[in-house]
């Protein structure tokens, strides 16, 4: 069916076949990247400005080109998502935890998990199954034994659940009526509008503006966690004083409207007993994928033929 045919250019709809797929697929490989890679791509996230740290790259190549990355980060210490998922890892039940428990939890998760914190694809090349096959080989490959995942974007785009991994039941956050209650009390823009609030903030008489700054200031950090633990903890208020307020604005945003969803992917790859990972090639097809279920080691002799 011919959609568009003019002087420019002509633009033809033909019939796909039920399974085809991207002639390109079996040319991309996934393998170990560095923050360069990340450089390259991270624009294209939502979420391009900070990661988390301990960070481990890999990148997804065709014809040695960079098209897409993803970042293992360290795991953070807490997370309402995993007390949900792993119950008898939420910390101080009926008040029993001593230091050495809590110790050693940290230690178990730092040694066995670890974060999916980031997955970009080049725009180029989405729409044709690439993400998620990219996703699950690289948590394969990470060696750790569990793999935890934070995605608000995974409510709308389910390449993460393809990639295998399962996730929570999503919930609202919990300073969505507070954070509501502040943006009214200041904007008549929606609290989502960014644009309009930066707008509005900077039409506001000088006394006005520096008030609701200050009032901004207050709440996120009453209400941030991270503002108060992990290296910030001893920095008190200092780090938020000093925030810019764009950042501000956006980070409770976040905090208001995000509600993203708890993953976790059990790495089959990894053996418990011995308490190892499974020594994986260091560049992996990437249709190495479809060899096997997602529950279920990669088949090295299907990779290996």
């Amino acid at each position: 069916m011919i959609v568009v045919d003019n002087a420019d250019f002509r633009v033809e709809r033909r019939p796909v076949p039920a399974r085809h797929q991207l002639s390109l697929l079996p040319r991309i490989y996934v393998e170990r990247g560095t923050k360069a890679d990340w450089d390259l791509l991270h624009e294209l996230h939502y979420k391009a400005t900070n990661l988390g740290i301990g960070e481990r790259y890999f990148r997804c190549v065709l014809d040695g080109e960079t098209i897409g990355v993803g970042v293992m980060t360290v795991p953070k210490m807490l997370l309402s998502g995993r007390n949900e998922a792993m119950k008898h890892m939420r910390p101080n039940q009926s008040g029993r935890d001593t230091r050495l428990m809590n110790t050693h939890r940290a230690k178990w998760l730092n040694a066995t998990s670890c974060t999916n914190s980031r997955v970009v694809l080049d725009t180029m090349f989405r729409g044709a199954g690439i993400a998620y096959r990219m996703q699950n080989l690289m948590m394969r490959m990470s060696g750790c034994r569990q793999i935890e995942f934070q995605s608000s974007m995974s409510k709308f785009n389910p390449f993460a659940a393809k990639a295998g991994i399962k996730f929570t039941r999503p919930k609202r956050s919990a300073n969505y009526e507070k954070g509501l209650a502040l943006f009214r009390r200041w904007f008549e823009a929606m609290p989502s509008d960014y644009t309009a609030i930066m707008a509005e903030l900077d039409a506001m008489p000088e006394a006005v503006r520096e008030k609701c700054i200050a009032e901004l200031r207050k709440s996120y950090y009453s209400w941030s966690s991270m503002e108060k633990s992990g290296d910030n903890r001893m920095n008190g208020t200092k780090r938020v004083d000093g925030m810019a307020v764009g950042y501000l604005v956006k980070s409770i945003q976040q905090l208001t409207l995000a509600s993203p969803l708890y993953g976790l992917y059990v790495n089959p790859d990894y053996d418990v007993a011995k308490r190892a990972a499974t020594d994986l090639p260091a560049r992996i097809p990437l249709l190495a994928f479809d060899n096997q279920p997602t529950d279920q080691p990669l088949r090295l002799d299907l990779l290996n033929a």
